[in-house]
């Protein structure tokens, strides 16, 4: 039986899940009757945001010309935040369909995808995908792909995922076009882990493609990166529901149950091997991640730091992007520092640890990482303001940059330059895809592209500009450490690292932010933003006003001021030993600072 292994990548919204469904049931592995949209995104969130965030792997059967055939296909995320998602799936596979939409045409991540591709030495098949639209312009798409990115115009093939239109011809291509799996069948075993996830009955499920020898039930296994020993319980694939086998052979995929309880044991990247005839060496495995942002998560409500470690390392199993470390705050006690991709990659994150697990997180507002300079010439990196060190031992701030194309139309340009200019970017070169589109390539600073640019981007572009970045760096800049003291008490979760020429108008907005967002307290609350000893803005959260004389009727004027005396007495002793109540919504209003 011949074997394809193949990813389906493409830029947001073009269509990659339609088409993967539309695969499955036309090779049969799901009938009309049970055909629903997104087969492979069974994750609720990804239902109801209409997007894919786990890459899933699938295996069907197809005869084509008389002969069977293996098809092994991962449907992949499109969003920039979840790029780690793609990488993996491209290190399983020697094939790529690149889905472009034939209205929108080449975007950002079309392009960072092709690339991703390239790199690993995959064999890419262009599509172009909703030919049906009567927008479609398939033929000007086939030209944007050629002048891009150099695969030529009459090999894309025309598909309607929606239809079913040019199907057949997608998968008699993949067969005739894609190479083979390279493997050795009488090696021994050796296994590379893409994914894995947690079950309460079966322990650790992990999902792995084999490279050389076979897997089969009751086997003994190694994990090569832990040492550790188990014995295969369970063999299975997603044919696209789960499947019982006997045995995974040299380039197929599937998954294994072994009864592995310690989460710690699996790692993604790591190689399963023979237990009792190892491979000498382990598979290269993935690349270090590295993660953009970084933020805080406390326990909230009714839930305990331990359940909130537990949901944690669970859900860091599914998802190796994600990295946390214990971490302590005065005003919210014992938490973590969580690492992620990007913003949308934190919300997800967040909403997962909620509604898989039913903890409650307090989140504090998103940072990037830093690198410092010290005087005596050591460097370290930090990803919290509150971690930098005194300023006498700091010889330079470094933040890091990014190198970002943005794909957008022509008469835009105006706007996104100076929006760029405002963020402090640094224009490199334009290149024109089509008469009226572009890319437009500027290095920024992460710090100022992370919270609201891609809402400002879609704004200054009427919906139609596109954006792909990735890190070039870190570079010195004339940083400051603003402080939020909130009554007296210096906030560290409220701390942010900004560029000198905007901290006293970003600490202005931010205080402004806060009085909208704490209540008022029997007591009056000043708000204050320092960079170091030197207070350069304020505001006041007046007290909640309570009458004490209102139940005095009448007599000696002394009666009245006696009570008020009293009163002001107990306020003074309130705000000595009163502490504020923050709320959630106060440490984002780090993120909507913007008027």
């Amino acid at each position: 039986m011949q074997i394809r292994n193949f990813s389906i990548i493409a830029h947001i919204d073009h269509g990659k899940s339609t088409l993967s469904d539309r695969l499955l049931m036309r090779v049969g592995a799901i009938t009309e009757r049970e055909f629903v949209e997104q087969i492979l995104d069974d994750m609720d969130l990804e239902r109801e945001r209409g997007i894919t965030i786990k890459a899933s792997a699938v295996t069907v059967f197809y005869d084509h010309k008389g002969e069977p055939f293996m098809l092994n296909f991962i449907d992949t995320p499109g969003h920039v935040d979840f790029h780690y998602e793609v990488q993996k799936a491209l290190q399983a596979c020697e094939g790529a369909i690149l889905v472009v939409d034939a209205t929108q045409g080449v975007q950002a991540q079309t392009v960072a995808n092709a690339y991703a591709a390239v790199e690993a030495g995959l064999e890419i098949i262009p599509v172009i995908n909703k030919i049906d639209l009567p927008s479609a312009r398939p033929v000007e798409v086939a030209e944007e792909i050629e002048q891009v990115l150099g695969y030529k115009a009459e090999d894309c093939i025309l598909v309607s995922a929606k239809t079913g239109q040019g199907i057949d011809d997608l998968i008699s291509k993949l067969c005739d076009r894609l190479p083979p799996p390279k493997g050795k069948p009488d090696a021994p075993a050796r296994a590379l882990i893409f994914d894995s996830l947690y079950d309460d009955y079966r322990g650790v499920i992990v999902y792995v493609r084999v490279v050389d020898g076979e897997l089969h039930k009751g086997q003994k296994i190694r994990l090569m990166g832990t040492e550790r020993d188990y014995q295969i319980a369970d063999l299975g694939k997603r044919m696209p529901r789960p499947k019982q086998v006997d045995r995974i052979g040299t380039g197929e995929v599937g998954f294994l149950v072994a009864s592995i309880k310690d989460l710690h044991d699996v790692r993604v990247g790591d190689t399963v091997t023979d237990g009792l005839k190892p491979a000498p060496h382990a598979l290269p495995g993935y690349r270090p991640i590295q993660q953009m942002v970084f933020c805080d998560f406390y326990p909230g409500g009714k839930t305990q730091y331990e359940e909130l470690r537990d949901a944690m390392d669970r859900l860091q199993l599914n998802d190796s992007s994600f990295t946390f470390a214990p971490e302590s705050s005065d005003a919210l006690g014992f938490g973590f520092r969580c690492g992620f991709l990007g913003l949308l990659h934190m919300e997800i994150i967040q909403e997962r640890l909620e509604r898989e697990a039913a903890v409650d997180v307090v989140q504090t507002a998103p940072t990037v990482t830093y690198e410092i300079l010290m005087t005596d010439g050591s460097a370290r990196r930090i990803d919290a303001p509150s971690d930098l060190p005194d300023l006498s031992q700091v010889a330079e701030i470094r933040e890091p940059y990014i190198t970002m194309n943005m794909i957008v139309p022509a008469d835009s340009v105006g706007a996104l330059m100076k929006l760029c200019e405002d963020r402090r970017g640094t224009y490199k070169k334009t290149e024109y895809i089509g008469a009226a589109r572009l890319i437009l390539q500027y290095e920024m600073p992460l710090a100022e592209v992370i919270y609201d640019f891609y809402d400002r981007l879609k704004s200054a572009t009427r919906g139609y500009g596109t954006m792909d970045y990735e890190l070039s760096g870190f570079r010195v800049g004339d940083l400051v450490k603003t402080d939020i003291l909130v009554n007296g008490d210096r906030v560290d979760a409220l701390s942010v690292i900004v560029h000198r020429s905007k901290a006293e108008q970003r600490g202005r907005k931010l205080l402004r932010r806060l009085k909208e967002e704490i209540s008022r307290h029997l007591f009056v609350i000043p708000l204050q933003a320092a960079i170091g000893g030197k207070i350069i803005a304020r505001e006041t959260i007046k007290s909640v006003g309570k009458n004490v004389t209102a139940k005095c009727y009448g007599g000696d004027v002394t009666r009245k001021r006696k009570l008020l005396e009293k009163q002001k007495e107990g306020k003074k002793r309130m705000k000595r030993v009163g502490s504020v109540d923050i709320p959630q919504e106060a440490f984002m209003a780090i993120l909507e600072t913007e008027d």
